[in-house]
């Protein structure tokens, strides 16, 4: 159970002064109020003290609803644009003043950006090529010789011969 902390020291404060007043023990008050034991101990602990909590705690400088909508309005309206260039056009249109960190943050968490990348290969498997590996060699540019000798044995030299030279 959550209350504020002015809640949580009157509550505190009541249950000392009239254990004192009436000696009727701090157990019966803790009953009768519906408060379970160790939370009423956590809260003497805690007597004076703020509530402080874990979360996040909002910032000055965080984007705000409006701002969040203005960048996904002026990406719909440059699709074309990448997010740095779309931060520094809206700043130069007076839309919204936020780092490209920001846009892109905006954009992932909307599901904007990798439209185009949305089919992966990686982890489907080999594709097996459907004609055999010779037609992906490449004509080699050095040619027939390689350091001033010819790289072919002599049984082909008669086809060499017959390519190089026309008919």
């Amino acid at each position: 159970m959550w209350v504020p902390h002015d809640t949580r020291d009157a509550v505190m404060d009541f249950t000392s002064d009239w254990s004192r007043k009436t000696e009727i023990s701090t157990a019966c008050f803790i009953r009768w109020l519906q408060i379970g034991s160790s939370k009423f101990y956590a809260w003497r602990k805690r007597y004076g003290k703020v509530n402080e909590h874990n979360g996040r705690i909002p910032r000055d400088f965080w984007t705000e609803p409006w701002e969040r909508e203005a960048i996904v309005q002026f990406f719909e309206e440059h699709p074309d644009e990448g997010y740095r260039r779309l931060a520094f056009m809206m700043l130069d249109e007076d839309v919204v003043a936020v780092s490209p960190t920001t846009v892109w943050r905006v954009l992932n968490q909307a599901g904007l950006l990798h439209r185009w990348n949305e089919k992966r290969k990686k982890g489907t498997g080999f594709q097996q090529p459907l004609k055999p590996y010779g037609q992906f060699i490449q004509p080699n540019s050095k040619g027939p010789f390689y350091r001033g000798f010819l790289r072919f044995p002599a049984a082909n030299l008669g086809r060499l011969i017959s390519r190089l030279i026309p008919p």
